[in-house]
């Protein structure tokens, strides 16, 4: 019941459910006026940021107990595990026009509408971009293992960041990375797919990283 299976208290208000995101305890819907109802370990502040919560387009959320909320206009509403992308406060005034979200499990990467990229939360699981962040430009997709991010840009190459471990280096395959139309994630490892066809991997072995 206290990891979102009892929603007895909410069963009322779960009318018009458009989309249900899911940390490791709790649950958000999104009702069709474009509210929230969430149940569950519901995370620190909810209460505070309820009122914010109207026009909700779509909920992204992290493992380890955080939620984001992009609204009509374009900006987030965070709440939950403040350390695991719950906080928001130090990237809200860049979080504007916002068009997708993707998470690791404690971390979050937004795409901006001009292709750039805002993130936030657990810095070694990919809430730190600051190293690529200047490659980060006409970014079209991004794919989230637990630790790491992976970002499809316009001229199809892709740049990783977060715990090299669980795909945030590249590095080896970057070169074959060219005209990559889709990526996949497991837990720890990425799969990409370049204009050839092919299938290039990256990232843990025990995951799916290495395909040779």
């Amino acid at each position: 019941e206290d990891c979102g299976g009892d929603s007895s208290e909410v069963r009322d208000q779960l009318r018009g459910v458009q989309q249900i995101q899911a940390t490791w305890g709790a649950f958000a819907a999104i009702l069709e006026d474009g509210s929230v109802v969430t149940w569950g370990v519901r995370g620190k502040n909810f209460s505070a940021v309820r009122d914010q919560l109207k026009g909700v387009q779509q909920i992204q959320a992290t493992l380890y107990g955080a939620f984001a909320a992009i609204l009509e206009d374009g900006s987030v509403v965070t709440w939950g595990e403040e350390d695991c992308g719950g906080d928001s406060s130090e990237v809200r005034d860049q979080l504007r026009g916002v068009q997708q979200i993707q998470a690791t499990r404690g971390a979050f990467a937004a795409i901006l509408e001009d292709g750039s990229v805002i993130t936030w939360g657990a810095e070694a699981q990919g809430g730190d971009s600051s190293e690529v962040r200047d490659q980060l430009r006409g970014v079209q997709q991004i794919q989230a293992t637990c630790e790491a991010f992976a970002a499809i840009l316009e001229d199809g190459s892709v740049i990783t960041w977060g715990d090299e471990c669980f795909g945030g280096d590249n590095s080896a395959v970057r070169h074959q990375l060219k005209g990559v139309q889709q990526i996949q994630a497991t837990r720890g490892a990425f799969a990409a797919i370049p204009a050839d066809g092919s299938v290039v991997t990256w990232g843990d072995p025990g995951c799916g990283g290495d395909s040779s």
